[in-house]
C-alpha cells in the first residue's frame, strides 16, 4: 500500500514554524494621510525581513511601491499576477525606479473593502546577492475582490538593506489607519 503524502504529513507532531522565529522591528499606523512611510536603521541581525500591511483607501485606490536604501535609480524589476476570480492578468515592470508590492488598486472603496498583504525580502543582509521580494495581497470588495501575487528584484550593486520606503506612486495618499509592521525572520 502506497501512503498518500498528505496523510503522512498530517501525522507530523510539533510545529513546523517556531513562533519565536519572527521578531517585531517596528510598526507604523498612520494617524493622518501620508504619501510615504520609511523604515530606516534596520538592524542586520536577521536572515530575512517580512513587512505586513493593512489599508482601507477611501476612493480611487492606490498603488504601493518600495525603494530600498533610498535608491531611486532604474535598478528594479517586478512582476504581478492579478486575479478577481473571474479573470486573471499579468503585469510587469523592468528597469524602473521601484518594486510594485501592493495591489493593482489597493483598498478601492473604503472601509468596506479592506486590503492586506505580506511582503518578504529575502537575504536582506547579503552583500553578494541581488535582493528578491515576494508578496501576496488580498482585497475584499463585498462579494468580489482581488488577489495579487508579486515578486520583485533590486539589481543594484549588492548591498545590505538598511531602509525601506513604502509610497504611493500615483496622486493618492495612504489613508489614516493604514498600518505597516516590519519583522525580522531568524
Amino acid at each position: 500500500m502506497t501512503p498518500i503524502l498528505g496523510t503522512i504529513a498530517s501525522q507530523i507532531s510539533g510545529h513546523l514554524l517556531t513562533p519565536n522565529n519572527f521578531e517585531s522591528i517596528s510598526t507604523t499606523t498612520l494617524s493622518t494621510t501620508a504619501s510615504d512611510v520609511t523604515f530606516s536603521s534596520i538592524p542586520a541581525t536577521y536572515k530575512h525581513l517580512q513587512l505586513r500591511f493593512m489599508s482601507t483607501q477611501t476612493s480611487g485606490g492606490s498603488l504601493f511601491y518600495i525603494q530600498l536604501n533610498a535608491d531611486t535609480g532604474s535598478n528594479y524589476a517586478w512582476h504581478e499576477l492579478n486575479t478577481t476570480g473571474a479573470a486573471s492578468a499579468p503585469y510587469s515592470g523592468s528597469s524602473v525606479g521601484y518594486i510594485k508590492i501592493f495591489g493593482r488598486n489597493v483598498g478601492t472603496g473604503g472601509s468596506a473593502n479592506p486590503t492586506s498583504g505580506i511582503l518578504d525580502i529575502l537575504d536582506y543582509t547579503s552583500t553578494t546577492k541581488t535582493k528578491t521580494t515576494r508578496s501576496i495581497v488580498g482585497q475584499s470588495s463585498n462579494g468580489s475582490g482581488e488577489l495579487d501575487f508579486m515578486s520583485g528584484l533590486w539589481f543594484a550593486t549588492p548591498a545590505a538593506i538598511n531602509s525601506i520606503k513604502i509610497y504611493t506612486h500615483d496622486s493618492t495618499t495612504m489613508t489614516a489607519n493604514t498600518s505597516f509592521a516590519l519583522y525580522g525572520v531568524k
